[in-house]
């Protein structure tokens, strides 16, 4: 088993950190998440992720968004609605909602300042094809990592 450790080193100020392990989301849509949800307020991501779900707001494809359609209200160009990656850095980001409670931190004034989501481990699978051949059928993990921290 992979040794899986934050890549931001965060020490002198307290914060409330979440990861989320070998999730099976794709790693393209949720690295497009994170960079949207980053830098925002814990109140305000929740919202966007729940209007990512709804499919009422897209969320703009910056590094990924080649031969992609414009969406209206995206503020990029490009975008998609990824509601299977929204739902699950919801759950992460709810984790770590609760990981700041627990140590006493007052919930209004967190702000999201390290959302990253990286390659998880490839489950590797086939599928049966004519004449005895195989055609592999992998499944991509994504590891998801989230630190929260008071805004002054």
């Amino acid at each position: 088993m992979p040794k899986i450790g934050y890549s931001a080193k965060i020490e002198d100020k307290e914060c409330a950190k979440a990861m989320g392990k070998e999730l099976r989301i794709s790693p393209k849509d949720s690295a497009e998440v994170c960079r949207a949800i980053k830098d925002m307020n814990l109140g305000k991501a929740k919202e966007f992720l729940e209007l990512v779900i709804n499919k009422e707001k897209p969320v703009p494809y910056r590094k990924h968004g080649k031969k992609l359609a414009h969406k209206k209200g995206s503020g990029y160009g490009s975008g998609r609605y990824p509601v299977k990656a929204a739902r699950a850095i919801l759950d992460v980001l709810d984790n770590a909602e609760a990981n700041a409670s627990y140590k006493g931190m007052d919930s209004e004034r967190l702000k999201i300042t390290h959302a990253s989501a990286k390659k998880g481990i490839v489950i590797p699978g086939f599928k049966p094809r004519a004449f005895g051949r195989a055609t592999a059928s992998n499944r991509q993990t994504t590891n998801v990592e989230i630190i929260l921290e008071e805004a002054i």
